[in-house]
C-alpha cells in the first residue's frame, strides 16, 4: 500500500464525475482535457470557451459536447474545471458555485484579492467542493518532503521557482506577462514554504515580478525563508527547489527529477473522491485565498 495519503488505491467504485471544462487554450489542451477524459474517476462531458471553434476542437478530440454558452455547460455537468485567466475564472467560478457545481480551480483564484475572496466566499456559502491545481502537491516526492519536514525543526529556508515561459511560446499569455511571476509562480512556492516550515505570517518583496522578484517570509515559528521567482530566465527546464535548515541535516526538495505526469492521476482521483464523498482535501479555495492574501502583502509593500 502506498505511504502517500490520497494516492489512488484500487479500482474506482463510484460513478464517474461529469466535468465541464472552461477554456480551450494551451493548458486546457495539454493537461485539463486529457486528464479529465482519461478517467475512470471523471468524464469530460462538455467544453466551453469564448472561441467556439477552439471549444469544438478540444471537445471533439475526446467525444465531449461543445457547449454554446457557460449556462449550457453548467447544464451538462456536475463539476467545472477552469483553464482560463484568473479574471475570467473568478467571475465564472462564483456563478458555478451558486449553481451548486464542484470547482477545480487554477491558481491564482483571481487577478486580485477581492476577486479571490469572492470565489472563496461563494464556495463557503453554497457548500460546494473545491480543489486547487497546485500541481506539485499531487506528486509523491512533494508529499514525502512535506512529511519529513513536519518532523524537523526549521529555522530558515531558501527556495526558488524559475522558468523561461515569459520569454515566448504559447504559455507567454497576456495575464502572465501583465502580472508576472508573483501571481503565476508565487502560489506554488508560498504554499510549499507555508506547509514545510510553518504558516507564513508576513511577506515582503523586492524586484520586478515581470523579471525577477525576491520574497522574504516570516513564519509563525520564528523561522525566516527566502523565495526567488522568475519566468524570464533561459533554463533548459523549469526549476523548483526548497532547502530547509535547522539543527538537523539540510532537507532539500528539488523538482529536477520529477515527472509531472505522475501528478494528474492523483489530482483526478482526489478531486473525484472529494466530489463523491463531500469531503475536501484542504487544497481548496480557502487555501487559495490564504495564498492570495500573502501575495497581496507583497503588492501593497511594493
Amino acid at each position: 500500500m502506498s505511504r502517500i495519503t490520497g494516492l489512488p488505491q484500487g479500482p474506482w467504485t463510484y460513478p464517474p464525475v461529469r466535468v465541464g471544462l472552461v477554456g480551450a487554450g494551451p493548458w486546457a489542451r495539454a493537461m485539463h482535457a486529457r486528464m479529465l477524459a482519461a478517467g475512470p474517476e471523471t468524464t469530460l462531458t462538455a467544453v466551453w470557451a469564448r472561441r467556439p471553434e477552439a471549444a469544438a476542437e478540444v471537445a471533439n478530440a475526446y467525444g465531449a459536447h461543445a457547449a454554446g454558452s457557460f449556462e449550457e455547460l453548467l447544464d451538462q455537468c456536475e463539476a467545472i474545471a477552469f483553464a482560463v485567466p484568473p479574471t475570467v475564472q473568478a467571475a465564472l467560478a462564483v456563478h458555478a458555485a451558486a449553481a451548486g457545481r464542484a470547482l477545480l480551480l487554477e491558481k491564482p483564484l483571481g487577478a486580485d484579492l477581492a476577486a479571490a475572496r469572492a470565489v472563496a466566499d461563494a464556495v463557503a456559502e453554497h457548500g460546494v467542493i473545491s480543489q486547487l491545481v497546485l500541481t506539485k502537491r499531487y506528486h509523491r516526492a512533494t508529499r514525502e518532503f512535506l512529511a519529513e519536514a513536519a518532523t524537523r525543526e526549521v529555522i530558515g529556508a531558501r527556495s526558488c521557482y524559475l522558468h523561461g515561459a515569459f520569454l515566448g511560446g504559447e504559455f507567454a499569455t497576456s495575464w502572465r506577462l501583465e502580472h508576472g511571476a508573483l501571481l503565476d509562480l508565487g502560489p506554488h512556492l508560498l504554499d510549499l514554504l507555508d506547509s514545510a516550515v510553518a504558516p507564513i505570517v508576513s511577506v515582503r518583496g523586492t524586484g520586478d515580478p515581470r523579471r525577477w522578484i525576491d520574497l522574504t517570509c516570516e513564519h509563525s515559528n520564528g523561522a525566516v525563508s527566502q523565495a526567488s521567482l522568475s519566468g524570464s530566465v533561459n533554463l533548459p527546464r523549469a526549476r523548483t527547489r526548497v532547502e530547509l535548515f535547522g539543527p538537523s541535516d539540510e532537507l532539500v526538495y528539488d523538482t529536477a527529477g520529477i515527472d509531472h505526469e505522475e501528478c494528474w492521476p492523483v489530482l483526478r482521483n482526489e478531486f473525484a473522491t472529494a466530489v463523491r464523498t463531500g469531503t475536501g482535501t484542504g487544497i481548496d479555495a480557502a487555501r487559495g485565498l490564504h495564498l492570495q492574501e500573502l501575495m497581496q502583502q507583497v503588492i501593497v509593500d511594493r
